[in-house]
């Protein structure tokens, strides 16, 4: 059975957090993304953007939670770490130079390689316990 979809591309990733600067020097410093525009919203947060794409946005818990209330929507205030989400994605380049990085910042990082050609991953937490893998594309032969 064939069904039509409206869906194009995933938009975001919200996480929420009770250090909202730790959070963005975490995914802003340490792995790369850029803090960019985001418009005036009712609660504190940073919108982090890989090239154009605002794809990860962060949001101070309490004002957040409180936010969505009025809205009608229920966010758990005791929600933390991944929640039913094992993971986010990323994509990235510069594995050893990100590596290296991690490890100076004291981030344990669990390696794992793609067979076949696949990426090289990283498996990290970030500072609200949510897992974060980073794919890093091998070069194709010429």
């Amino acid at each position: 059975m064939e069904s039509e979809t409206n869906v194009t591309a995933m938009e975001h990733v919200l996480v929420l957090t009770d250090d909202l600067e730790r959070t963005r020097e975490f995914y802003a410093g340490l792995i790369g993304l850029r803090v960019g525009e985001r418009p005036p919203l009712a609660f504190p947060g940073y919108w982090l953007y890989a090239g154009d794409t605002a794809c990860l946005h962060i949001a101070e818990r309490e004002p957040y939670r409180r936010h969505a209330a009025g809205l009608g929507l229920d966010v758990d205030a005791s929600m933390t770490g991944r929640g039913g989400v094992d993971h986010v994605a990323f994509a990235a380049t510069g594995y050893e130079q990100l590596l290296d990085r991690l490890e100076r910042a004291g981030v344990a990082a669990v390696r794992n390689e793609v067979p076949d050609g696949g990426p090289r991953q990283l498996f990290i937490e970030d500072p609200n316990g949510v897992r974060i893998e980073l794919n890093v594309r091998r070069p194709q032969p010429e």
